[in-house]
């Protein structure tokens, strides 16, 4: 849509997006309770999370260690000195009336993200990625689930303190495409670094774009407006199209774009006015006095660059090499079963085989129960194991499927599922015979009419053999006995 748009009026978007990525530490990034999600409100908190008179912060190590693999996996530059600031701002989710949050200095600077989008390579600049906590959340209580229209509103503090990396992306996207493969790829990292769930739909991961137009050829940029918020990936792409196409028609019409934050509403399709845009001297930023500077060592920096996983980018290209195409690759990778594929693989499974049991089956059944793929208990050998069954005859495909399922409800491995279930696939002969020779016994019409010429006839006579088996009679080798027995024979 937001192309469409671009070439109709003239007008060229300009797109900034700031991802907030909650890690997956023990404990919040200043203190030691627990960030497990949901609970009762209120009931993960202490004095320093709620900020109360005489408490002490003192920073999360992991979350700073993650905050390097992250700056690393984007290229960025790891700051050798940097510090927290306390953001000032007035507002109830936020206890002690101030965020801790990194500003004019943050721990990994000027890096990039590569994306492919229609077959055109973009390289997004990633401005910075810096430390911060999270803040509490806003429950409004009524009709709207917003504050205009509440009845009234509560606090749960539960989130406060919760450590954050904040992405912040050159002006670079373009579109609403190059917007969602941003979000996409930086999620992929986020998960291939094991840093973070990542849930956009429990907000572990959350997405604030920046949105302008200007005219295309010109240099200068727009009025640019913020859209808060965006909870999936879907959203986002929605999100920034609508907002592009609502400035266009603005400026179409002499209307100037006024700066602003801007709420989405996933159900009506549209943004709305949240504030007037804060300007950074807003927040009265100074250095947090109760902080030391960040200070890693070259070292523990080195250190960490060596031990980063398969990137995604990496691994496409990996499993490009193993004969799948650019659409399949990239869908193992962003559901985190490329090393499954590769395991398999190493195994003996064909690549293209065991792919294909990935993509149609796996990913369907952890859709079907809600499952994270790469948590499902699956390993490259039992792949391997299950396509190896289906090639020699031990399983059916609809055998091998009802194995699969087992599997992955973790009931071990194919073999012993499949001994364990009574459903290895019927290949003897003999006991094929006899069931074939009893299925044109009893049916007499059908057998004729494979004999007179009929040959799709056959269809009624595998299928009685079929369920005199459970399913558990090889199919192929039955068709061939049934055509020995009726079109062969002298």
């Amino acid at each position: 849509m937001s192309s469409t748009i671009e070439q109709a009026t003239g007008y060229e978007a300009v797109i900034g997006l700031e991802v907030h990525v909650e890690l997956s530490t023990a404990t919040k990034m200043f203190c030691g309770c627990a960030i497990d999600f949901g609970g009762e409100p209120n009931s993960r908190t202490c004095a320093v999370c709620l900020g109360q008179p005489g408490s002490l912060p003192v920073p999360n190590a992991r979350a700073i260690e993650y905050a390097i693999r992250l700056g690393l996996a984007l290229g960025c530059e790891i700051i050798d000195h940097s510090q927290f600031h306390r953001k000032n701002y007035f507002y109830p989710d936020m206890p002690k009336n101030y965020q801790i949050s990194q500003y004019d200095v943050a721990i990994c600077e000027r890096g990039h993200l590569d994306l492919d989008v229609d077959g055109r390579s973009t390289r997004v600049g990633i401005h910075r990625v810096h430390m911060e906590e999270d803040t509490g959340k806003t429950v409004h209580v009524g009709t709207s689930g917003r504050i205009h229209g509440a009845d009234y509103s509560l606090v749960d503090y539960n989130r406060a303190g919760i450590p954050l990396l904040e992405v912040v992306s050159e002006p670079d996207l373009r579109s609403a495409a190059q917007a969602q493969a941003y979000l996409t790829e930086l999620r992929a990292i986020v998960l291939a670094l094991g840093i973070s769930d990542a849930k956009l739909e429990e907000g572990s991961m959350r997405c604030d774009a920046n949105i302008s137009l200007r005219p295309r050829g010109h240099t200068v940029f727009g009025t640019r407006v913020e859209v808060k918020n965006l909870n999936s990936i879907r959203s986002l792409g929605r999100a920034v199209a609508h907002e592009i196409e609502r400035q266009a028609d603005l400026l179409r019409d002499g209307v100037p774009v006024t700066q602003e934050t801007r709420h989405w509403d996933e159900d009506a399709g549209h943004t709305s006015t949240l504030r007037a845009k804060e300007e950074v001297f807003d927040y009265r930023y100074f250095p947090d006095p109760d902080l030391v500077a960040i200070e890693p060592s070259a070292a523990w920096v080195d250190e960490l660059r060596d031990g980063l996983p398969e990137l995604p980018a990496a691994a496409r290209a990996r499993l490009r090499d193993l004969g799948l195409d650019a659409d399949r690759a990239a869908t193992l990778v962003s559901a985190g079963l490329a090393g499954v594929l590769g395991d398999a693989v190493a195994a003996g499974a064909p690549g293209d085989d065991a792919a294909k049991w990935l993509t149609n089956e796996v990913l369907g059944w952890s859709n079907e129960h809600d499952v994270d793929p790469s948590a499902l208990a699956l390993t490259g050998p039992h792949l391997a194991e299950l396509v190896a069954m289906v090639d020699d005859g031990t399983l059916s495909t609809k055998l091998a499927r009802q194995v699969l399922d087992a599997v992955l409800a973790g009931e071990g491995a194919p073999s012993e599922v499949a001994r364990d279930r009574g459903l290895e696939q019927v290949s003897d002969t003999g006991e094929l015979e006899r069931m074939v020779d009893e299925a044109i016994a009893a049916q007499p019409a059908a057998a004729q009419r494979v004999r007179d010429g009929n040959h799709k006839a056959i269809g009624a006579l595998v299928g009685a053999v079929m369920k005199a088996s459970r399913g558990q009679a090889n199919p192929a080798l039955v068709n061939d006995l049934l055509r020995a027995r009726l079109i062969d024979e002298p």
